[in-house]
Protein backbone atom coordinates (compact mmCIF):
# COMPACT_ATOMS: atom_id res chain seq x y z
CA UNK A 1 0.00 0.00 0.00
CA UNK A 2 1.37 3.33 -0.85
CA UNK A 3 2.32 5.60 2.07
CA UNK A 4 -0.15 8.47 2.33
CA UNK A 5 2.45 10.91 3.03
CA UNK A 6 4.29 10.10 0.44
CA UNK A 7 1.77 10.02 -2.42
CA UNK A 8 1.01 13.90 -1.20
CA UNK A 9 4.63 14.90 -1.42
CA UNK A 10 4.33 13.56 -5.22
CA UNK A 11 1.03 15.03 -5.78
CA UNK A 12 2.35 18.57 -3.96
CA UNK A 13 5.59 18.23 -6.71
CA UNK A 14 3.29 17.68 -9.56
CA UNK A 15 0.65 20.44 -8.92
CA UNK A 16 3.85 22.64 -8.26
CA UNK A 17 5.41 21.98 -11.71
CA UNK A 18 2.56 22.66 -12.96
CA UNK A 19 1.81 26.02 -11.99
CA UNK A 20 5.42 26.80 -12.15
CA UNK A 21 5.15 25.81 -16.05
CA UNK A 22 1.94 28.09 -16.46
CA UNK A 23 3.65 30.84 -15.12
CA UNK A 24 6.86 30.50 -16.82
CA UNK A 25 4.26 30.35 -20.36
CA UNK A 26 2.35 33.93 -19.30
CA UNK A 27 5.35 35.29 -18.00
CA UNK A 28 6.65 34.37 -21.52
CA UNK A 29 3.47 36.11 -23.02
CA UNK A 30 4.36 39.26 -21.20
CA UNK A 31 7.59 39.32 -22.44
CA UNK A 32 8.25 42.51 -25.13
CA UNK A 33 8.46 41.00 -28.51
CA UNK A 34 8.74 42.17 -32.01
CA UNK A 35 10.75 42.02 -35.39
CA UNK A 36 12.31 44.73 -38.02
CA UNK A 37 13.43 44.09 -41.91
CA UNK A 38 15.27 46.29 -44.42
CA UNK A 39 15.23 45.91 -48.19
CA UNK A 40 18.08 48.01 -48.87
CA UNK A 41 18.99 51.83 -48.49
CA UNK A 42 20.03 53.95 -51.69
CA UNK A 43 18.57 56.68 -54.07
CA UNK A 44 15.36 57.14 -54.40
CA UNK A 45 14.13 57.42 -58.53
CA UNK A 46 11.38 59.97 -58.39
CA UNK A 47 8.08 58.64 -60.16
CA UNK A 48 9.01 55.59 -59.50
CA UNK A 49 6.28 52.92 -58.08
CA UNK A 50 7.33 51.34 -54.93
CA UNK A 51 4.23 49.60 -54.20
CA UNK A 52 5.46 46.19 -54.84
CA UNK A 53 8.15 46.48 -52.53
CA UNK A 54 6.19 47.69 -49.54
CA UNK A 55 4.06 44.95 -50.28
CA UNK A 56 6.83 42.19 -50.18
CA UNK A 57 7.74 43.88 -47.36
CA UNK A 58 4.49 43.84 -45.83
CA UNK A 59 4.27 39.83 -46.44
CA UNK A 60 7.68 39.04 -45.26
CA UNK A 61 7.09 41.17 -41.68
CA UNK A 62 3.74 39.77 -40.75
CA UNK A 63 5.00 36.08 -41.39
CA UNK A 64 8.04 37.13 -39.16
CA UNK A 65 6.08 38.54 -36.50
CA UNK A 66 3.52 35.46 -36.60
CA UNK A 67 6.25 32.99 -35.83
CA UNK A 68 7.01 35.11 -32.66
CA UNK A 69 3.95 35.11 -31.58
CA UNK A 70 3.49 31.43 -31.78
CA UNK A 71 5.93 31.16 -29.77
CA UNK A 72 8.88 30.81 -32.63
CA UNK A 73 12.38 31.53 -32.25
CA UNK A 74 13.85 34.97 -33.12
CA UNK A 75 16.99 33.22 -34.97
CA UNK A 76 14.00 30.93 -36.95
CA UNK A 77 11.88 34.36 -37.57
CA UNK A 78 14.57 36.19 -38.93
CA UNK A 79 15.40 33.92 -41.37
CA UNK A 80 12.25 33.04 -42.86
CA UNK A 81 11.98 36.95 -43.58
CA UNK A 82 15.22 36.74 -45.13
CA UNK A 83 14.63 33.64 -47.32
CA UNK A 84 11.03 35.62 -48.37
CA UNK A 85 13.18 38.79 -49.11
CA UNK A 86 16.31 36.37 -51.10
CA UNK A 87 13.45 34.56 -53.33
CA UNK A 88 11.60 37.93 -54.66
CA UNK A 89 13.47 39.62 -57.66
CA UNK A 90 13.20 43.42 -56.49
CA UNK A 91 15.47 43.72 -53.81
CA UNK A 92 19.38 42.98 -54.08
CA UNK A 93 19.74 39.61 -52.66
CA UNK A 94 19.00 36.29 -53.74
CA UNK A 95 17.16 35.96 -56.72
CA UNK A 96 17.08 39.86 -57.44
CA UNK A 97 21.24 40.51 -56.75
CA UNK A 98 23.38 42.59 -58.74
CA UNK A 99 26.45 41.31 -60.92
CA UNK A 100 30.19 42.51 -60.59
CA UNK A 101 32.65 43.94 -63.36
CA UNK A 102 32.74 40.14 -64.61
CA UNK A 103 28.56 40.13 -65.39
CA UNK A 104 28.99 37.29 -62.35
CA UNK A 105 27.15 36.96 -59.20
CA UNK A 106 28.47 36.49 -55.97
CA UNK A 107 26.23 36.51 -52.86
CA UNK A 108 27.21 37.29 -49.09
CA UNK A 109 25.22 36.59 -45.86
CA UNK A 110 25.56 36.87 -42.18
CA UNK A 111 23.61 35.72 -39.33
CA UNK A 112 24.11 35.59 -35.23
CA UNK A 113 22.57 33.94 -32.80
CA UNK A 114 22.21 36.78 -29.61
CA UNK A 115 21.67 34.60 -26.78
CA UNK A 116 25.04 32.23 -27.17
CA UNK A 117 27.06 34.84 -29.02
CA UNK A 118 27.53 32.26 -32.06
CA UNK A 119 27.64 33.36 -35.58
CA UNK A 120 27.64 31.96 -39.47
CA UNK A 121 28.62 33.63 -42.53
CA UNK A 122 29.57 33.38 -46.27
CA UNK A 123 30.68 35.32 -49.04
CA UNK A 124 31.28 34.97 -52.88
CA UNK A 125 28.62 32.30 -53.64
CA UNK A 126 27.65 32.26 -57.08
CA UNK A 127 25.60 28.73 -57.29
CA UNK A 128 23.79 28.91 -53.66
CA UNK A 129 19.95 30.10 -54.01
CA UNK A 130 19.49 31.78 -50.13
CA UNK A 131 22.68 32.40 -48.78
CA UNK A 132 20.86 33.12 -45.09
CA UNK A 133 20.56 29.28 -45.27
CA UNK A 134 23.97 28.88 -46.28
CA UNK A 135 25.12 31.04 -43.57
CA UNK A 136 22.92 29.48 -40.72
CA UNK A 137 24.36 25.74 -41.67
CA UNK A 138 27.89 27.65 -40.98
CA UNK A 139 26.53 28.64 -37.24
CA UNK A 140 25.13 25.26 -36.87
CA UNK A 141 27.09 22.63 -38.28
CA UNK A 142 30.82 23.73 -38.60
CA UNK A 143 33.39 25.06 -35.71
CA UNK A 144 34.04 28.02 -38.39
CA UNK A 145 32.20 31.35 -38.74
CA UNK A 146 32.98 32.58 -42.33
CA UNK A 147 33.68 30.26 -45.29
CA UNK A 148 33.93 31.71 -48.60
CA UNK A 149 33.58 30.92 -52.29
CA UNK A 150 34.06 27.42 -53.57
CA UNK A 151 35.33 26.34 -50.31
CA UNK A 152 31.95 27.48 -48.96
CA UNK A 153 29.93 26.15 -51.94
CA UNK A 154 31.64 22.60 -51.92
CA UNK A 155 30.67 22.12 -48.39
CA UNK A 156 27.20 22.99 -49.21
CA UNK A 157 26.73 20.52 -51.76
CA UNK A 158 27.93 17.33 -50.01
CA UNK A 159 25.12 18.92 -47.08
CA UNK A 160 22.37 19.02 -49.53
CA UNK A 161 22.28 22.23 -50.61
CA UNK A 162 21.11 22.54 -54.00
CA UNK A 163 23.24 24.16 -57.07
CA UNK A 164 21.54 26.72 -58.96
CA UNK A 165 22.41 28.17 -62.67
CA UNK A 166 23.24 31.75 -63.23
CA UNK A 167 19.96 32.00 -64.89
CA UNK A 168 18.38 32.03 -61.81
CA UNK A 169 19.56 35.28 -60.30
CA UNK A 170 18.91 36.95 -63.28
CA UNK A 171 15.77 38.91 -62.40
CA UNK A 172 14.22 41.73 -64.70
CA UNK A 173 16.44 44.44 -64.60
CA UNK A 174 13.54 46.97 -64.34
CA UNK A 175 12.61 45.26 -61.38
CA UNK A 176 15.80 46.33 -59.19
CA UNK A 177 15.47 49.80 -57.67
CA UNK A 178 18.98 49.75 -56.80
CA UNK A 179 20.22 49.55 -60.46
CA UNK A 180 21.58 53.22 -60.87
CA UNK A 181 23.21 52.60 -56.83
CA UNK A 182 25.77 50.57 -55.00
CA UNK A 183 23.58 49.89 -52.63
CA UNK A 184 20.70 47.37 -51.90
CA UNK A 185 20.98 45.00 -48.87
CA UNK A 186 17.82 42.66 -46.79
CA UNK A 187 18.19 41.84 -43.50
CA UNK A 188 16.11 41.30 -40.13
CA UNK A 189 16.73 41.51 -36.80
CA UNK A 190 13.99 40.21 -33.89
CA UNK A 191 13.39 39.57 -30.35
CA UNK A 192 11.62 36.53 -29.30
CA UNK A 193 9.19 35.85 -26.30
CA UNK A 194 11.78 33.99 -24.46
CA UNK A 195 14.55 36.89 -24.65
CA UNK A 196 16.74 36.18 -27.66
CA UNK A 197 17.92 38.33 -30.45
CA UNK A 198 19.31 37.71 -33.63
CA UNK A 199 20.15 39.41 -36.60
CA UNK A 200 21.30 38.30 -40.14
CA UNK A 201 21.70 39.85 -43.30
CA UNK A 202 21.77 39.36 -46.90
CA UNK A 203 23.45 40.75 -50.54
CA UNK A 204 24.43 40.69 -53.72
CA UNK A 205 26.86 43.29 -53.26
CA UNK A 206 27.77 46.51 -55.44
CA UNK A 207 26.65 46.20 -59.11
CA UNK A 208 29.56 46.44 -61.05
CA UNK A 209 32.11 45.60 -58.15
CA UNK A 210 35.88 44.40 -58.63
CA UNK A 211 35.28 40.17 -58.70
CA UNK A 212 35.89 38.87 -55.18
CA UNK A 213 35.07 41.97 -53.00
CA UNK A 214 33.21 41.52 -50.31
CA UNK A 215 31.62 43.80 -48.16
CA UNK A 216 30.16 44.44 -45.00
CA UNK A 217 27.15 41.84 -44.93
CA UNK A 218 28.88 38.53 -44.19
CA UNK A 219 31.12 40.42 -41.59
CA UNK A 220 30.35 39.85 -37.72
CA UNK A 221 30.57 43.28 -36.13
CA UNK A 222 30.26 45.09 -39.38
CA UNK A 223 27.32 44.34 -41.26
CA UNK A 224 25.48 42.11 -38.36
CA UNK A 225 25.82 41.93 -34.56
CA UNK A 226 23.40 40.32 -32.02
CA UNK A 227 23.38 40.42 -27.95
CA UNK A 228 20.83 39.16 -25.82
CA UNK A 229 21.99 42.18 -23.35
CA UNK A 230 21.62 44.73 -25.60
CA UNK A 231 20.77 44.97 -29.21
CA UNK A 232 20.64 43.16 -32.62
CA UNK A 233 21.63 45.33 -35.76
CA UNK A 234 21.43 44.63 -39.47
CA UNK A 235 23.16 47.07 -42.32
CA UNK A 236 22.76 48.21 -45.38
CA UNK A 237 25.06 50.27 -47.37
CA UNK A 238 28.25 51.92 -48.51
CA UNK A 239 29.73 48.42 -47.19
CA UNK A 240 33.51 49.84 -47.09
CA UNK A 241 32.36 52.73 -44.79
CA UNK A 242 30.68 50.07 -42.37
CA UNK A 243 33.65 47.85 -42.68
CA UNK A 244 36.04 50.38 -41.32
CA UNK A 245 33.99 51.69 -38.84
CA UNK A 246 32.76 48.19 -37.41
CA UNK A 247 29.46 49.81 -37.34
CA UNK A 248 26.87 47.07 -36.03
CA UNK A 249 28.89 46.46 -33.18
CA UNK A 250 29.64 50.31 -32.68
CA UNK A 251 25.89 50.19 -31.65
CA UNK A 252 26.54 47.72 -28.81
CA UNK A 253 29.54 49.44 -27.55
CA UNK A 254 27.87 53.02 -27.14
CA UNK A 255 24.75 51.39 -25.55
CA UNK A 256 27.15 48.95 -23.40
CA UNK A 257 30.21 51.72 -22.62
CA UNK A 258 28.74 55.08 -23.12
CA UNK A 259 25.08 54.15 -21.55
CA UNK A 260 23.18 55.74 -24.85
CA UNK A 261 19.43 54.23 -25.68
CA UNK A 262 19.40 52.46 -28.64
CA UNK A 263 18.11 55.87 -30.76
CA UNK A 264 20.62 57.86 -29.49
CA UNK A 265 23.42 55.22 -30.48
CA UNK A 266 22.37 54.52 -34.11
CA UNK A 267 21.53 58.29 -34.94
CA UNK A 268 25.08 58.97 -33.70
CA UNK A 269 26.16 56.10 -36.15
CA UNK A 270 24.45 56.76 -39.30
CA UNK A 271 23.55 60.48 -39.16
CA UNK A 272 26.56 61.95 -37.59
CA UNK A 273 29.85 59.74 -37.82
CA UNK A 274 29.58 57.93 -41.45
CA UNK A 275 27.69 61.55 -42.63
CA UNK A 276 31.42 63.06 -41.97
CA UNK A 277 32.88 60.79 -43.56
CA UNK A 278 30.55 60.65 -46.66
CA UNK A 279 29.40 56.64 -46.11
CA UNK A 280 25.74 56.28 -46.99
CA UNK A 281 23.24 53.63 -46.13
CA UNK A 282 21.30 52.84 -42.56
CA UNK A 283 20.69 50.12 -40.56
CA UNK A 284 17.73 48.04 -38.37
CA UNK A 285 18.27 47.52 -34.62
CA UNK A 286 15.69 46.30 -31.70
CA UNK A 287 17.21 46.04 -28.39
CA UNK A 288 16.48 43.69 -25.09
CA UNK A 289 12.83 45.50 -24.73
CA UNK A 290 11.73 45.32 -28.24
CA UNK A 291 13.13 49.21 -28.68
CA UNK A 292 13.23 49.60 -32.31
CA UNK A 293 15.53 52.14 -34.39
CA UNK A 294 15.85 52.45 -38.83
CA UNK A 295 18.12 55.40 -39.30
CA UNK A 296 19.41 56.22 -42.97
CA UNK A 297 20.86 58.90 -44.47
CA UNK A 298 20.05 58.01 -47.86
CA UNK A 299 16.56 59.59 -49.48
CA UNK A 300 15.51 56.13 -49.27
CA UNK A 301 15.16 52.94 -46.93
CA UNK A 302 12.93 49.98 -47.38
CA UNK A 303 11.91 48.88 -43.81
CA UNK A 304 9.21 47.39 -41.41
CA UNK A 305 8.61 46.75 -38.24
CA UNK A 306 6.03 45.34 -35.93
CA UNK A 307 6.42 44.62 -32.00
CA UNK A 308 3.47 42.92 -29.36
CA UNK A 309 4.40 46.76 -28.12
CA UNK A 310 1.85 48.19 -31.00
CA UNK A 311 4.96 49.24 -33.23
CA UNK A 312 3.94 48.73 -37.01
CA UNK A 313 4.93 50.09 -40.03
CA UNK A 314 6.31 49.82 -43.91
CA UNK A 315 8.08 52.34 -45.28
CA UNK A 316 10.44 53.33 -47.80
CA UNK A 317 11.51 57.54 -47.37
Amino acid sequence: MINFAVMMKVIFILISFLILSFMGRISAQEKPFGIVIHGGAGNLIEGKSYDAHLKKLEEAIDLGYDILERGGTSLEAIETVIVVLENSPLFNAGKGSVTNIKGEFELDASIMDGKELKAGAVAGLRNIKNPIKAAKFIMDKTKHVLIVGDGAEDLLFRNGFKKVDKKYFMADASLKPFQDSKYGTVGAVALDKFGNLAAGTSTGGIQDKMKGRVGDSPIIGSGTYADNQYAAVSCTGHGEFFIRNAVAYDVIALVKYKNLNLQQATNFIILDKLVKQGGAGGLIAIDKDANIATPFNTNLMFRAYKTNKGDYGVFYK
